[in-house]
């Protein structure tokens, strides 16, 4: 009689381990999707910002922007520009824009 209830306790602790694991997928997938979202965020924004020429006022947000391209895991190719403007002080590097425009446009 011990014998059943024991199964049925293995039983549903087995399903309750198979479910653990599809909800640490999910939760795996909606982290990645989440990220993979700011970063393509994050782009858009420091791409809307150099469209059409770099005024102060964008200066000071694409120098604001270089924590998060670094957290969202965006490539150097947008990153040290960034790092470039937020170090420049007052002068926008011409160059460093040159770069964030080139990285921008769609490949």
């Amino acid at each position: 009689m011990k014998k059943v209830p024991a199964l049925l306790v293995s039983l549903c602790l087995a399903g309750a381990l198979a479910g653990c694991s599809q909800v640490e997928e999910i939760a795996g997938d909606a982290a990645s999707q989440a990220a993979g979202a700011a970063a393509d965020e994050v782009r858009a924004q420091v791409c809307r910002l150099v469209s059409d020429g770099v005024s102060a006022e964008d200066r000071e947000i694409l120098g604001g922007l270089v924590d998060a391209a670094e957290t969202a895991g965006l490539p150097a190719e947008i990153v040290d520009p960034l790092r470039d403007i937020a170090a420049a002080g007052d002068e926008v590097p011409e160059e460093a824009v040159s770069q964030l425009d080139e990285a921008c446009r769609p490949s």
